[in-house]
């Protein structure tokens, strides 16, 4: 495993994005559970893409402007949903004081979704990954997979890390109403402003 990857991968990992911003949402509306629960469904998320990465599916999205598209404005309505559930306070950011089933798995779905619906982790992984497989390689496909599980392992502990800073100080957010408020319009604005980024993005 190389140095470079793991930097690289990091970098990747910790900026933010629409996984980060679920997260510290679900850390900050519903506490440190929900936030390792929403962490591990971006992470699940991740599989399918990976998946087809490693069995060169993510191809198409690359070469079918009409694909790319589709998948494209699918993730961009499931943002702009997630900003109108959160401003109508039953989205990312409905205050909870405990997690239930019902609300683990909607926090699990949501999150998957949130990855599912992004072409560009697809593009993500065509384009990264074989650069840390070298053409004398064996076994270039369990390769890959190795370099998916470390990247997924990744993920989980940066957001997990981000979750539990958030619910750290969920306390000294939901006690001020006001505070609370221009948080979600915050969220609101910052999923507004992802799904316009995925909007206009090339492949």
């Amino acid at each position: 495993m190389s140095v470079e990857f793991l930097i690289t991968s990091f970098i990747v990992v910790a900026s933010p994005g629409t996984g980060v911003l679920f997260t510290l949402a679900a850390g900050l509306s519903r506490g440190a559970r929900a936030s390792m629960v929403a962490a591990f469904g971006c992470t699940l998320g991740i599989i399918p893409h990976m998946a087809a990465a490693i069995m060169g599916l993510a191809a198409l999205l690359h070469t079918s402007a009409l694909a790319f598209q589709v998948f494209k404005y699918l993730g961009v309505a499931y943002l702009l949903y997630m900003a109108w559930n959160t401003l109508r306070e039953h989205g990312a950011l409905r205050v909870e004081t405990e997690l239930d089933a019902r609300s683990a798995a909607q926090v699990t779905m949501t999150a998957v979704l949130v990855n599912i619906l992004n072409p560009k982790l697809s593009i993500f992984f065509l384009a990264f990954l074989p650069q840390f497989v070298s053409a004398g390689e064996p076994h270039p496909m369990a390769r890959m997979l190795e370099l998916s599980i470390v990247f997924m392992l990744m993920t989980f502990a940066v957001f997990v890390a981000y979750g539990l800073f958030a619910a750290a100080v969920r306390d000294h957010v939901i006690s001020r109403p006001r505070v609370l408020t221009w948080m979600r319009r915050t969220f609101a604005g910052a999923f507004v402003a992802l799904g316009a980024r995925l909007a206009v993005a090339e492949r």
